[in-house]
């Protein structure tokens, strides 16, 4: 038997199949279903969300029942709010997610025709989730939830919530925009995990949450809030060319730039970045954004010097334009996650239709 091949990280082995989404990082294009993510971020956020989780476009009537179900189970009942209020203060809002979630009950009689228990259960969860994030944030700044609204879209009700005040159009627009984009990314890290956890035939919501911890770390959905905080740390775009050269002399990653799958430009990036710009136009928001780019500039001028091409993928802009729409950088990954899980669903519905347990072998190496 021919030796098994080795990998630590698993880069450049196929685990298993998937219709979900396609990333072809080597020419940088990424599709969800088959479709671009040119062409989806034009359609309505809801949409989409159906398109990712059952592989077509919905009917006029299951997109309406989508946006009921998601609406009448976005409110938080009184004992799930009291169990908010039970989770520490310091607990960072991904690790407050892991902690809400398990102790949802994901079963409803209201339902949505033609969809399994188990695409139901997780998006009865994907749905709590904008309500509790929002009335985190209002509780840590000692104001009470506000309630929410269900006659809004998915994301102006989540701003909203969050915020306090109404948001602009531009600002619904380019939540939608964001979260489309960052919906679906194929075998991710936090995607596979969730594979991993449903092989075992655990239930939905254990591999949501088992998904949702492999996000937070900063090498995968955390370099959103570490790239922000870098720009902040960085101060003024003045700054950056001493900053890069510093780094790369003492070989501290800098957080958003490069991405392990694509070899040119994050296709991500192509579409948020201009529309960042147009957002962050003022203030503070605006020398984030400035920061931001030239960073990326002395990124690009340091490595053009050793023959090689790095970009920004779409982490490193995604936090200027969360921090216009009122986010504090601590809320980013969980925003994130509160788009990704539903990729997260729709790989558990496809790996669940087909299971097998997941068991690699390991290389010994001790005495």
């Amino acid at each position: 038997m021919p030796n098994p091949v080795y990998s630590p990280d698993l880069a450049g082995i196929q685990v298993g199949e998937t219709r979900i989404s396609n990333v072809e990082g080597i020419d940088g294009r990424l599709s969800y279903r088959g479709v671009s993510i040119d062409e989806l971020i034009k359609k309505p956020f809801v949409r989409v969300v159906w398109l990712v989780l059952f592989g077509a476009e919905p009917t006029v009537e299951q997109e309406t029942s989508l946006q009921s179900f998601m609406a009448l189970h976005s409110s938080l009942s009184a004992e799930e709010l009291s169990l908010l209020r039970s989770v520490p203060e310091r607990l960072h809002p991904m690790l407050v997610l892991q902690c809400m979630l398990p102790m949802i009950d994901p079963d409803t009689e209201h339902g949505i025709d033609g969809i399994t228990d188990d695409a139901q259960r997780g998006l009865l969860l994907a749905s709590k989730i904008p309500s509790l994030l929002a009335a985190r944030h209002q509780l840590e700044k000692g104001k009470e939830p506000i309630k929410v609204n269900a006659h809004l879209p998915f994301h102006e009700n989540f701003l909203m919530t969050f915020t306090g005040r109404a948001p602009t159009s531009s600002q619904i627009r380019m939540l939608d925009v964001t979260q489309i984009l960052q919906m679906e990314h194929s075998f991710n890290a936090s995607t596979f995990a969730g594979r991993v956890c449903a092989s075992t035939l655990a239930p939905i919501q254990s591999s949501l949450v088992a998904a949702i911890a492999t996000l937070s770390g900063e090498l995968h959905g955390g370099a959103d809030q570490a790239a922000l905080e870098m720009a902040e740390r960085v101060g003024t775009p003045s700054a950056a060319a001493k900053f890069v050269a510093d780094c790369l002399a003492d070989k501290v990653k800098i957080m958003g730039m490069g991405h392990r799958e694509y070899k040119v430009v994050d296709p991500r990036a192509v579409i948020l970045k201009p529309m960042a710009e147009a957002l962050c136009s003022s203030g503070e928001s605006k020398n984030l954004f400035d920061t931001l780019v030239a960073i990326e500039a002395a990124c690009q001028s340091e490595f053009d010097k050793k023959g090689k091409q790095i970009w920004a993928n779409v982490e490193f802009y995604k936090g200027a334009v969360f921090h216009q729409l009122g986010i504090p950088a601590h809320y980013f990954t969980s925003v994130f996650a509160m788009a990704r899980v539903f990729g997260y669903i729709a790989h558990y519905l496809e790996f669940s239709a087909n299971s097998k347990l997941i068991r690699p072998s390991a290389r010994y190496v001790g005495v």
